[in-house]
């Protein structure tokens, strides 16, 4: 049976409300990641002379992690009011690398503006606090010039703003994904089916 002009446009205008609530969703638990995670980045650059580098990574990853259990809330969120409590797996990971993007294209411009306006000596004294740390290790003198090196052109490297967006996206992305894909797996549903009439009995 074909749909006639009426039941089109209200088929249309549904689609298009669901698209509309669902990209809301997605912007919004994207934000709220990026900002748990760039407000926690902006507080290590902030208090880094007391942290610390070697605190400060574990305190800047373990923010990461947290920032992205919002894609778990953001997949739940889209599955219990739009999807009728019923997702599928490839549309829960697509949700969930959505708000991954949003929240990593986030870090990325707040890391941008911080690097650029505010530690300008960054590179060095991360290359000080490593000779510090490998010579108080018993590194031979070839093993610390090595490292120093490797700091060296990692200075040359974030010059370039591109380079910089690219190493920085490729920090907490892979952490996204992997949330984005445990995320999917424990809250994918599928549709239950209605049990069948059975036929009533003959009189």
């Amino acid at each position: 049976m074909s749909m006639g002009p009426a039941s089109y446009v209200e088929r249309s205008r549904s689609d298009k409300r669901h698209y509309e609530n669902m990209r809301k969703i997605i912007v919004t638990f994207g934000l709220i990641s990026g900002a748990i995670s760039s407000l926690m980045m902006i507080a290590l650059v902030t208090f880094g002379g007391r942290i610390g580098f070697d605190r400060g990574a574990i305190i800047g990853n373990t923010s990461i992690v947290l920032s992205f259990l919002m894609v778990y809330f953001g997949i739940r969120t889209y599955r219990d009011n739009i999807g009728n409590g019923q997702i599928t797996f490839l549309k829960a990971f697509a949700v969930g690398l959505s708000i991954t993007l949003i929240s990593c294209i986030f870090y990325v411009v707040t890391w941008e503006v911080i690097y650029y306006n505010f530690l300008p000596g960054f590179w060095d004294a991360y290359g000080a606090h490593l000779v510090q740390k490998l010579t108080a290790s018993g590194a031979s003198p070839a093993a610390v010039q090595a490292k120093l090196q490797q700091v060296r052109k990692y200075k040359e490297l974030y010059k370039n703003p591109f380079f910089n967006a690219v190493l920085t996206f490729i920090h907490p992305f892979p952490i996204g994904l992997v949330i984005t894909l445990l995320s999917a797996l424990v809250l994918r549903r599928k549709p239950q089916l209605q049990p069948e009439q059975s036929p009533l009995p003959e009189t």
